[in-house]
């Protein structure tokens, strides 16, 4: 039955990592593209997709909570449905599968990580034949990019060059949901950033699980510098990309901090632990010297690099040796910002397995810690900035105040400055403004518009 949804609203709710993101503006475009209009409140929704994240705890817990308590909320009013369609996606959906639907009985339809391109057959199955139904195989041939989308900024726009993920790290689920590593072909990856770059895109982001290895499964050896080399020639202004796995990051990528006009000099590069010997336990497979060893190349071609990083507190069997090897790692580098998180043992992998998880109050202690020497670190790095001209990509209005705008700098930083007379913060949104950094915070910078 062909699937027609005019007169029906949906909204999308997308937890966990930036692929989910770029997943849920797909998902917006294939259901634009039938019809259906977005709504930002549940309450006004007669379709809700969840695009959901199982790599840790907390963020499953939160999908979990979610999805009960929307149970209990009322379709619209003038719905042409007497209840709401629930839709649950991404790796929860891809791990738990048919489960959801046992565990949910108002959830209507699961669709897998490979499924993306399969819910609106599936949602109309649901709304026009009661179906409930699940779908968690693979589609190899059947990329979220070949879909439509509908993107949250007309400025910028994510680009996934691949899926997937080999490394099978100990403690992560990322490998078992979204599979092994995929490339897309160099020629489709240019012509979607063309395509960006064409309709007035200012900023694309490239998402992999680890785009360092871009091109090893189709090409025979990575290809992500002549990806990085190809997209920087189509002229866009600012290109970022995440995320770097650190046993992957070449020589060839390095030197396009230094090379090209449009990489910015920002980098996230996890290294989880500062101790080799719970970078061995977490299959990490590099050493604290190859970080550093990269870290100082990273600077070499590119002096004032941001760097950014995500880290794990409490691994099974970290000593206070251990942590103090991490904390003094973050300490050395001087991160622009880091992400810090309390192991979550995730069932199925090797690490969940694993004995020795530190007493809680020790891991909070040490989380405690490391998120004052991140700060510190932060802060420090900021203090740079004070009386730079920054160009800086304005984002809309700061939650302050509709009377201060706020964007991005080069290095990601947040940027925050007063609206010039004349004009407003949404009116100058995808634009680029010059602005003298006169405060520097240890999470945003503040400025005046020159």
């Amino acid at each position: 039955m062909p699937l027609n949804l005019d007169g029906f609203t949906y909204c999308v709710l997308a937890f966990g990592c930036q692929m989910n993101e770029h997943d849920a503006e797909r998902v917006a475009g294939m259901l634009e593209h039938y019809g259906a209009k977005r709504v930002e409140a549940l309450e006004d929704s007669d379709i809700l997709v969840y695009l959901t994240c199982c790599v840790r705890l907390s963020a499953e817990t939160r999908l979990f909570g979610h999805v009960a308590s929307c149970k209990n909320v009322p379709v619209r009013k003038n719905s042409p449905l007497e209840n709401r369609i629930i839709a649950i996606g991404g790796c929860i959906a891809q791990r738990d599968g048919e489960s959801l639907l046992e565990s949910f009985a108002h959830v209507n339809v699961v669709f897998g990580t490979q499924a993306l391109h399969l819910l609106p057959e599936m949602l109309a199955d649901a709304i026009y034949k009661n179906k409930r139904l699940a779908d968690t195989s693979d589609h190899p041939d059947i990329f979220s990019a070949d879909l439509p989308t509908s993107r949250n900024t007309p400025w910028s726009a994510w680009l996934p060059i691949m899926t997937g993920c080999n490394n099978f790290c100990s403690y992560c689920i990322v490998p078992y949901v979204r599979g092994r590593e995929r490339s897309r072909s160099i020629e489709d990856i240019v012509s979607e950033a063309e395509h960006y770059v064409s309709s007035g895109v200012k900023e694309i982001t490239l998402l992999g699980q680890n785009v360092n290895s871009f091109g090893r499964d189709s090409y025979g050896t990575p290809q992500f510098a002549r990806i990085l080399k190809e997209v920087d020639a189509t002229g866009i202004e600012r290109l970022r990309f995440v995320t770097s796995h650190p046993k992957d990051l070449s020589d060839e990528v390095i030197s396009t901090f230094g090379e090209l006009r449009s990489v910015m000099p920002a980098l996230h590069l996890p290294f989880q632990s500062g101790s080799n010997r719970v970078l061995k336990l977490m299959n990490r497979s590099y050493t604290r010297e190859h970080y550093l060893g990269l870290i100082e190349k990273l600077r070499h071609v590119c002096p004032d690099i941001a760097l950014s990083t995500d880290i794990i507190v409490g691994f099974p069997s970290e000593t206070e040796d251990d942590f103090e090897q991490t904390r003094s790692l973050v300490e050395q580098v001087g991160f622009a910002q880091a992400f810090t998180f309390i192991f979550s043992p995730r069932s199925g992998t090797p690490a969940a397995k694993m004995d020795g998880i530190p007493a809680s109050d020790v891991i909070q202690r040490r989380f405690d810690t490391l998120v004052h020497t991140v700060q510190n670190g932060a802060y420090e790095y900021n203090q740079k900035e004070l009386g730079k001209v920054i160009p800086v990509l304005v984002e809309g209005a700061s939650k302050r105040g509709e009377g201060i705008l706020a964007g991005k700098s080069p290095k990601n930083q947040t940027v925050h400055a007063y609206v010039p007379d004349g004009t407003t913060a949404q009116e100058l949104a995808g634009t680029f403004l010059n602005i003298r950094i006169t405060e520097a915070k240890t999470w945003y910078l503040f400025g005046e518009v020159i």
